[in-house]
């Protein structure tokens, strides 16, 4: 797998990236802040949501439609809808619907700003 540097994006359904993402050490967070970035760190507390994350990351787009989210984790429909859904909350992944079927992408740029939540 390469790795790229990825654009930040301004705002997610109207959350700050930045608002959600400032340094834990850099400064004392106010309150929607820490909120912001607690739900993000929870949706990835889960180690099946950390696996649906990362095979949306293995796509060439950086998408995939929940029909092929199923089987690799081994987990019914509705539960990978329930666990998607948590991700979708917390700013991490975007939902399309097409047709019949629900499409999540990766939001660009979330995942490095939670990396540098925790930098010094």
């Amino acid at each position: 797998m390469t790795t790229s540097e990825l654009p930040l994006v301004d705002a997610v359904d109207g959350v700050d990236a930045a608002a959600c993402c400032s340094t834990v050490v850099g400064g004392v967070l106010d309150v929607d802040q820490a909120q912001q970035l607690a739900k993000t760190f929870k949706a990835l507390g889960d180690p099946t949501r950390v696996r649906l994350l990362s095979l949306i990351a293995a796509q060439p787009e950086r998408e995939a439609c929940i029909c092929d989210l199923t089987d690799p984790v081994g987990l019914s429909q509705p539960t990978v809808s329930h666990h998607m859904k948590q991700l979708v909350d917390a700013g991490l992944v975007v939902r399309e619907q097409r047709g019949r079927w629900a499409f999540y992408r990766l939001v660009d740029g979330t995942l490095e700003s939670l990396s540098r939540a925790l930098r010094p």
